[in-house]
């Protein structure tokens, strides 16, 4: 029973964080546009619904841990595994702004869509080539603009405890920008919320900040030995008990 009303609550806490974020976050960029075109305050904003949400859940405890980037206007590509839904959550903890790359039918959804075009976050349909070089296009200028862009490049939640393989997608864009990768760990959160349950579950997660990966002098033919470098790092943590 503890179970299901702390979910009814938080459910209901994030739906009435996202109809009271659209007016504020449509005001904003009226107020912000001239001085903000990379939108990096309007994304700021958005994410505190995420830490809102999870703080009126008496199930969870999320934190994230290690380096913070020193300049958090220098643009990196983030990528992360990916356990659970409530990996946004947690991720949008970390301080500083970063757009994400999100399937179109999730930029769809009434509300939480309109949340996150208006701060700009980057949508794809998966499947149609076209549409994933207009997400990577956009994706070069949001890191034009010295913001950063978040990929999980497993493309979706691994099903079982295993980490999937790694798509190409993040580390061609890293490599074509001529920005750093950051790798991202996130534990905890496949006990959070497991897949095609609405009902929440007492959960401790982290995400755990990796030191940046460099790109500087890497062609796109060192695609492959950078994603795989990047995930045997990711993985790496994941074992350890610092990052459980």
């Amino acid at each position: 029973m503890r179970r299901t009303l702390a979910s009814l609550w938080t459910w209901g806490v994030l739906g009435l964080l996202l109809l009271l974020w659209v007016p504020l976050l449509a005001l904003l960029r009226l107020v912000t546009w001239p001085f903000d075109p990379g939108r990096y305050w309007m994304g700021r904003v958005f994410r505190q619904v995420a830490v809102l949400c999870v703080k009126a859940n008496p199930l969870w405890r999320f934190r994230w841990r290690g380096p913070v980037p020193a300049d958090p206007r220098r643009p990196y590509v983030v990528v992360s595994n990916h356990e659970s839904f409530t990996d946004i959550l947690l991720i949008s903890h970390l301080p500083w702004e970063m757009k994400w790359l999100s399937k179109i039918e999730i930029l769809r959804i009434p509300v939480l869509g309109w949340c996150m075009r208006l701060a700009g976050d980057i949508p794809i349909l998966r499947g149609r080539g076209s549409s994933a070089r207009d997400a990577m296009a956009r994706a070069r200028e949001v890191l034009k603009g010295r913001v950063s862009v978040m990929i999980f490049p497993e493309g979706t939640r691994s099903r079982t405890a295993e980490m999937g393989a790694f798509k190409d997608g993040a580390f061609r864009l890293a490599i074509e920008a001529g920005v750093p990768v950051l790798p991202l760990v996130v534990t905890g959160t496949r006990e959070a919320l497991a897949k095609h349950d609405w009902r929440m579950n007492p959960a401790d997660a982290t995400v755990t900040i990796l030191e940046p990966v460099e790109t500087a002098g890497l062609t796109l033919a060192d695609v492959a030995g950078l994603r795989e470098r990047v995930r045997a790092l990711i993985a790496a943590a994941r074992a350890t008990p610092a990052a459980a």
